[in-house]
């Protein structure tokens, strides 16, 4: 048990399940209430995106996991401790925290200004020890601001400035990072850099990060989760699910429209009326307009586990029906489908296959004229889905085998990481043999669909 005496060890870290979480947490400023019971858990490597309005409470939010504001109601937890329980210097070991503002009134040196991440391991009169000069010197490496060391913090650009306040965050060696607005008052290249620098540093040293935003694409772009938050929680998910044009519409009092651009591999949002460069496909249709009789569906989609999303929002925004399935209800790729699918075909939670499933899937496949199978995870449930595209592709439908990332050297080994029967490239080798073809991307299975006439 940790205590205002004791600090957490690593081992500790180890033995609790999430990084940070808030149950059920309520804030307001006289009286002027700003958050109403949220509650989310941000898991160990998470990268995570907050996004919300001006005055949604994003700040506030970041401010109480930090333990600088004290909740009205409810409780912080770090790594499974009350952080109410823990002393400042063992909070400042464990959440590094990214102002969007930091101002300094002395010509303090950017070493200088890293350094201070080494504050919580040495305390505010300790001497630096070559740890923490080796900290400091690894920071300014990690965000390629070694060449800045000796420059002037005031003087320096604001995407500079960014990397070094990011890099004072990773001297503090803490595995939480919480940033407030990194990307504010920065042009489009700087954004790009410091989303890329945070996303690097997320893969290759497991930091938990929970960011603010305002860019809902650059969110889209770079956070594989992300909340939406208007006081509370509105969505917790995957882009393709929070970023959902009437939500989005209602939670910042304007119209919008969400979709995948051609071209591009994410989602992107536009104001309601706004048109796509010229040659790229129009976002989802706004909301409000007369709906037309939906057409006959050309493909069809074998999706699941997640693997899907992506491909049916590229699907929807090209204007090409499909159909889906089979599904679990409550499978991540199911919502998505329900909404964007023309059919899908559905079976309860955790069940497997049926045979009614199954002729169902069999009589899709006969009625579209291609079929798509997505990088899903391969149980036995699933291997007679294979066996009918396989039958569909010899039959003449035109047959396309999603790999994101993929080549022709790592294909087999990436279907075999998903399969748990043994039989995965085995039947993906009978597919390719019978004449399916292969796509790294949703952009790739349009241009295949394209060629058929189908795009």
């Amino acid at each position: 048990m940790v205590t205002e005496e004791h600090s957490m060890q690593a081992g500790e870290r180890e033995q609790v399940g999430s990084a940070l979480a808030l149950e059920r947490v309520s804030f307001g400023y006289d009286g002027e209430p700003v958050l109403h019971e949220v509650s989310l858990q941000l898991a160990q490597g998470e990268l995570v995106g907050l996004l919300g309005p001006n005055g949604a409470g994003k700040t506030t939010l970041l401010r109480l996991a930090s333990g600088l504001l004290a909740p009205a109601g409810g409780r912080v937890l770090l790594v499974g401790h009350p952080l109410r329980g823990l002393t400042r210097a063992t909070v400042a070991r464990n959440v590094a925290v990214v102002p969007q503002d930091f101002a300094v009134q002395f010509a303090y040196t950017v070493r200088q200004i890293v350094a201070l991440g080494r504050m919580p391991h040495r305390g505010l009169l300790g001497t630096a020890t070559p740890t923490d000069r080796r900290a400091v010197a690894r920071a300014l490496a990690a965000t390629h601001t070694d060449d800045l060391a000796d420059r002037v913090f005031n003087e320096l650009s604001g995407g500079e400035r960014q990397r070094v306040l990011l890099a004072l965050a990773l001297a503090q060696e803490s595995p939480i990072v919480l940033l407030d607005e990194p990307t504010a008052h920065l042009d489009v290249k700087h954004q790009t850099e410091t989303l890329e620098l945070l996303r690097r540093l997320n893969r290759e040293r497991g930091i938990t990060v929970l960011a603010a935003l305002h860019d809902l694409n650059l969110a889209a772009r770079y956070f594989p989760r992300l909340l939406l938050l208007h006081h509370t929680i509105l969505a917790d998910g995957p882009p393709a699910e929070v970023l959902d044009a009437a939500l989005l519409s209602r939670v910042y009092g304007t119209p919008v429209q969400v979709g995948i651009l051609r071209g591009e591999e994410h989602l992107s949002v536009l104001p309601v009326g706004t048109r796509a460069p010229t040659g790229q496909a129009e976002a989802l249709p706004t909301p409000g307009r007369p709906e037309q009789p939906p057409p006959t569906p050309l493909v069809h989609v074998f999706v699941g586990g997640g693997s899907g999303e992506l491909l049916m929002r590229a699907l929807a925004d090209a204007g090409i029906s499909f159909t889906a399935g089979p599904l679990n209800v409550g499978d991540s790729d199911y919502a998505l489908a329900e909404r964007l699918a023309a059919a899908t075909l559905v079976e309860p939670p955790s069940a497997s296959i049926s045979a009614q499933s199954l002729a169902a899937a069999h009589e899709a496949l006969g009625a579209a004229r291609a079929v798509v199978v997505c990088p899903t995870p391969l149980g036995h449930g699933n291997l007679a889905l294979l066996d009918l595209a396989c039958d569909a592709c010899r039959a003449g439908a035109v047959v396309v085998l999603l790999n994101p990332g993929g080549t022709a050297g790592t294909r087999k080994a990436s279907v075999a990481a998903r399969d748990f029967t043994g039989r995965g490239p085995e039947l993906y080798a009978a597919l390719e043999a019978a004449g399916a073809r292969w796509a790294n991307s949703p952009r790739e299975v349009l241009a295949l669909l394209g060629e058929a006439g189908m795009g």
